[in-house]
């Protein structure tokens, strides 16, 4: 793994430093501080209000302890209308809580996908990282789950220091007065209430710590497995008719259930965790209901504070100690964040440190050409990284390449040469190697891969594919359909289908010949397209190469003697060097 992702996996300031970098670049920011000030002033208010009830209690529970009927009736006015004002404060606060999600999502959704189909760093990730296999999962559900999480424990922690710093004065002034006394001796203990909050909490914290350190672990393992469980599925969806005429229904259910077993196994795991945490939370949480009143009951059977005091100093006691235990509470909650937060940043860092490295040491240099020529200086590329840390290695027999405006040229190569990499590295997809190559203009040039890709959408978008079909006439594309052996598709523009389920192969390729006569490139890059074809669609795809594009240059990658014979090709020859050490 590369160097900066790994340090990012490893430390959680860097994780941090990583989101807030790609929150402040947000277009979405402006709207998310927004809503956060709102947020702020509402807490404030809430927990101004909740400073008012706790004070409320003295003179309600008095005027019951009193048995005086016009003073109860009296708070119990005060009440509602304290209440009510809690009420729509916190109505207004669930409004803000899922608009600032929302955003965060949206901001945080943009920047990931950016990122991720930004210069062919998709396919380039999933060539040379196990963090491109199954990205999905970290596009969508991580992304998820990292902006809603961080909303809510942000205003939750905001929300318990709000209150901590309220109530924490008030209690103290509350305790400050108990009076105990032991024997003939009286003394006090300033705020007495305060010290007891604080080792409580601290007791649960500690224990929480001990009980639930794995939890990040665990649910980071979770999410890998849930990943590899949808990708099996989406893998076998996709694929349902070979499966079918190979009667692998068995062999592909026994992966799911592989996978299934995985993802089984890891939730087991962090049930096995979650169960252990909620003996302590669970247990504390109990405890608290009576903690309260025990550590103030001396004072209060001293005499020295009311019964309505010891429901005031037990009310701010719960509202300190719950703002205490903010942490433990949300601890399996945080352990959850982390491992989201690491699966996205450790997923973007891969993604802009392959942007960083472009051109790096061990790679081919991929530039323009200024005088519009197509050059390959030097060229050699390498294959995959075997267990034993050597390289396959291949290039051209000619050393120094030059391809002119208006040349045919078709290169193959040694048995065994795998000519679809040096598809890719002359496309910028595949980096491994070294030498230069500088290629003309990016809009002149179009790259077509054996099996092309057919989006779900209207014919007319798979026809334009990817400009705007609105660049192009209806009767441009219904002459480019009838040129290429469709025209009975020239009545289906506008309808939406899965394309690639519908078109055979030579319909297929049909149609990214009719995509490219829209388009009319000026360099044209093809990978074997004329391989299994039929005689009949070979010869109208070299009649549309040698007369409709009778003014492109063509590079052929392949052995198709039909090529060479149409277009009076020359040959370029690639020959594996040897096996060089990585």
């Amino acid at each position: 793994m590369d160097g900066f992702v790994a340090e990012v996996e490893g430390s959680l300031r860097r994780q941090l430093g990583m989101a807030v970098d790609s929150f402040w670049r947000s277009s979405v920011r402006n709207r998310i501080l927004a809503f956060a000030f709102a947020l702020v002033v509402v807490i404030l208010a809430t927990a101004y209000g909740t400073v008012l009830l706790n004070q409320w209690n003295a003179p309600f529970y008095n005027a019951l302890e009193r048995r005086d009927l016009p003073a109860f009736l009296l708070e119990l006015r005060n009440f509602a209308m304290i209440a009510g004002a809690l009420l729509v404060l916190n109505v207004v606060q669930a409004w803000l809580n899922q608009m600032t999600a929302l955003s965060m999502r949206e901001g945080l959704s943009r920047d990931v996908v950016d990122q991720w189909l930004n210069g062919a760093r998709a396919y380039r990730l999933s060539v040379s990282s196990p963090l491109g296999v199954n990205p999905d999962q970290r596009l969508h559900e991580d992304a998820r789950k990292l902006a809603e999480m961080t909303t809510s424990l942000s205003i939750g922690l905001f929300n318990a220091t709000i209150l901590l710093v309220s109530f924490i004065g008030v209690l103290w002034s509350l305790s400050s007065d108990f009076t105990f006394q032991i024997g003939e001796t009286r003394f006090q203990i300033p705020g007495y209430m305060v010290w007891g909050a604080l080792i409580y909490a601290l007791l649960a914290s500690l224990l929480s710590q001990v009980v639930g350190r794995s939890l990040s672990n665990l649910n980071a393992e979770r999410y890998a497995r849930e990943a590899d469980l949808r990708f099996s599925l989406m893998r076998a969806n996709e694929n349902l008719e070979a499966i079918a005429l190979a009667h692998g229904d068995e062999t592909e259910r026994r992966h799911i259930h592989q996978s299934l077993d995985g993802v089984l196994i890891s939730i087991r795991h962090l049930a096995l965790a979650l169960t252990n945490l909620t003996w302590v939370t669970g247990g504390f949480g109990w405890l608290a209901i009576i903690v309260p009143i025990l550590i103030a009951s001396p004072a209060y059977f001293a005499g020295t504070i009311t019964f309505g005091g010891l429901m005031m100093a037990a009310a701010a006691f719960t509202q300190v100690y719950s703002a205490l235990r903010w942490y433990v509470d949300n601890f399996g909650a945080i352990a959850d964040w982390r491992a989201a937060l690491m699966r996205v940043t450790v997923f973007r860092a891969a993604l802009t440190s392959m942007g960083d490295r472009q051109n790096g040491a061990g790679e081919v240099e991929l530039t323009r050409s200024e005088d519009g020529t197509l050059r390959l200086e030097d060229l050699e590329i390498r294959t995959r990284v075997t267990a034993e840390g050597s390289e396959a290695a291949f290039r051209f027999r000619e050393r120094a390449v030059i391809i002119a405006a208006g040349d045919r040229v078709m290169i193959n190569g040694d048995q065994g040469v795998n000519r679809k990499l040096l598809f890719h590295a002359m496309a910028g997809l595949w980096p491994f190697g070294k030498g230069r190559i500088a290629l003309p203009a990016e809009s002149d040039i179009i790259f077509v891969p054996q099996s092309g890709y057919l989006p779900e959408g209207r014919l007319r978008s798979l026809l334009a594919y990817p400009v705007a079909s609105a660049r192009f006439t209806d009767a441009d594309m219904t002459g480019v359909l009838q040129l290429v052996g469709l025209a009975e598709l020239a009545g289906r523009l506008d309808e939406r289908a899965r394309w690639e389920r519908i078109l055979d192969k030579d319909q297929q390729m049909a149609l990214s010949f009719a995509n490219i006569l829209l388009r009319k490139p000026r360099w044209l890059v093809l990978h074997d397209v004329l391989e299994g074809l039929e005689p009949e669609t070979e010869s109208r795809l070299m009649n549309i190469l040698s007369t409709e594009l009778a003014g492109t240059t063509l590079i052929y990658l392949g052995r198709s003697m039909a090529f060479a014979t149409a277009t009076g090709a020359r040959a370029l020859h690639l020959e594996r060097s040897g096996e060089t050490r990585a």
